[in-house]
């Protein structure tokens, strides 16, 4: 028994010893040198490989998220946020991989847009409004909360629900948006999302979340869905079979915008609600960079004051009457303004 036990930690010295990452054990000290730890879209990056034992290096190619670059690389046609640079360095008949982490960010300072409410509108007090979206000049609204969840058909201009189904109380509803006479409904944490006929609101299919963490806010171009899980990132959804296709990490030149919500398409801009901060970021859907900000947080003092009164969530387009509407969670009142830089 001694002797088996001393076999299995010689055997597991030896593997320690000898198996592993082979960056580390062949221990040739090769690394990628990007120069900066952080970049800016539009800045120049130069990469070589740091050989401090002068390997005679026979090939070194170079790729940024699995793409094939130069050794001198233009950040302009790439999305923003982390990127994987990998190298792939052959020499004699070894070909060793190597990675290095880079932050990219935007190159723009984001405009502060103001805004004016230029009319005002009843919304029922009770909806934990997580979805609203103007199709054909009527308005769609996805609430939450356990028990409470559902999905309308509202007359905006004067509060009354056109049409409501509710969701089992097991669904926690999200975001909504309309594509092609279909809604699309996210549920929070249960990694599931609806499809509706929206004529008459009949369940058409249910759709599963890849590998985004939760469901909270979608929209669309008119091709393809976008969806945002609560984190920086906001990902394509395929509208064929739903699954998600990439991701796109939000930034300004500062850094990453977290708890992405609500979204809303508006003239080839991503509009989104920061949770919990009562604003909405303007952003590039091609790089993820952030070129506007609202604040929309005096818009809550408006509202009826009560205890169940919460933050500011719901953005909706009106692309006839060229304003946005906004309201919140449990807010007795919808804001159409309009917004100038």
């Amino acid at each position: 028994m001694r002797l088996s036990k001393y076999i299995i930690l010689l055997c597991l010295s030896f593997i320690l010893t000898n198996c592993g990452d082979t960056n580390s054990t062949k221990q040739n000290g090769l690394s990628i040198n990007t120069g900066v730890k952080s970049a800016m879209l539009g800045d120049t990056i130069n990469l070589s490989i740091n050989n401090p034992k002068k390997i005679d290096i026979d090939n070194v190619s170079f790729q940024l998220d699995g793409q094939p670059i130069s050794e001198n690389k233009i950040l302009n046609d790439i999305t923003l946020g982390e990127k994987t640079i990998t190298a792939i360095v052959k020499y004699g008949d070894e070909t060793q991989t190597l990675t290095k982490t880079l932050k990219v960010f935007n190159n723009v300072i984001p405009t502060y847009y103001k805004y004016e409410v230029v009319n005002t509108y009843p919304h029922d007090i009770t909806s934990y409004t997580q979805g609203l979206e103007f199709f054909n000049g009527e308005l769609y609204e996805s609430t939450g909360q356990k028990g409470e969840s559902k999905l309308r058909k509202v007359n905006f201009e004067t509060g009354e629900v056109l049409k409501n189904i509710n969701l089992e109380d097991k669904y926690f509803g999200e975001g909504l948006t309309i594509l092609n006479d279909k809604i699309y409904q996210l549920t929070w944490q249960a990694e599931r999302g609806f499809v509706y006929n929206v004529n008459t609101f009949e369940k058409l299919s249910t759709f599963n979340y890849g590998k985004s963490k939760e469901g909270w806010g979608l929209c669309n171009d008119g091709k393809q869905l976008y969806k945002s899980d609560g984190t920086d990132k906001i990902w394509t959804l395929n509208p064929d079979n739903l699954t998600e296709e990439k991701f796109i990490q939000v930034y300004t030149e500062k850094g990453k915008i977290p708890s992405l919500n609500e979204l809303e398409w508006i003239d080839g801009k991503i509009y989104a609600n920061i949770y919990q901060r009562n604003g909405v970021v303007i952003i590039n859907p091609k790089t993820g960079g952030v070129e506007g900000v609202i604040d929309f947080k005096p818009l809550r003092k408006l509202v009826k004051q009560h205890d169940e009164l919460d933050v500011l969530n719901g953005i909706a387009y009106h692309p006839e009457r060229q304003t946005i509407f906004v309201t919140g969670k449990n807010w007795d009142k919808l804001f159409e303004v309009k917004i100038t830089k």
